[in-house]
């Protein structure tokens, strides 16, 4: 092993392994999961949970027509989410769809129409600071990570660096913070 600056080189397997900050130079530039960033979705997926932002018992705010890629109708809620030792600001959009689906109806029974929850999550500075350190992940249902087509679970810096996905898209939002509905991060 030696250390360059802030890397510390190792060869492993024959192959040159560089990490930086406890995430290899590998994870921190790819574009959909690694397996460190599967895991913190799961920790993610259980603070949500704790905080009442998802579940059975989950705050509800107003339904509203929504738009591709999240669904039909969506229902946004946001606050503070502890996460391992770091406590950042969770964005969780949930997403409905379905036949005979409105904002009445999922007003009425939410369950029923839920497809996915999509979460932006703010993390360390440091994290990704080229896209406002943002932890983006896009979840069935039933808490697991919904996958792109080519089976790539959504997690971590979904799609940086590609021209469609979460990144790319919410690069446009107004203000610099990445988010569409304000301007305060």
């Amino acid at each position: 092993m030696r250390v360059v600056g802030s890397l510390l080189l190792a060869f492993a397997a024959g192959s040159l392994v560089a990490c930086s900050g406890g995430k290899t130079m590998e994870e921190s530039s790819m574009p959909f999961a690694g397996e460190d960033s599967v895991k913190y979705a799961t920790q993610l997926w259980d603070a949500l949970q704790d905080a009442g932002m998802i579940g059975a018992s989950a705050v509800i705010s107003k339904p509203y027509k929504g738009q591709h890629p999240h669904g039909a109708v969506l229902d946004t809620i946001e606050g503070p989410v502890k996460v391992g030792g770091h406590t950042g600001v969770a964005i969780v959009k949930r997403n409905y769809g379905g036949d005979n689906v409105s904002t009445a109806s999922v007003a009425s029974d939410p369950n029923a129409y839920l497809k996915a929850i999509t979460v932006m999550y703010k993390r360390e500075n440091g994290y990704d600071s080229d896209n406002q350190d943002w932890f983006w992940a896009k979840f069935l249902a039933d808490g697991s990570l919904d996958k792109n087509p080519a089976g790539m679970q959504l997690a971590g810096r979904v799609a940086k660096g590609k021209p469609a996905g979460c990144i790319a898209c919410h690069t446009a939002a107004p203000g610099g913070d990445m988010v569409f509905n304000h301007n305060r991060y």
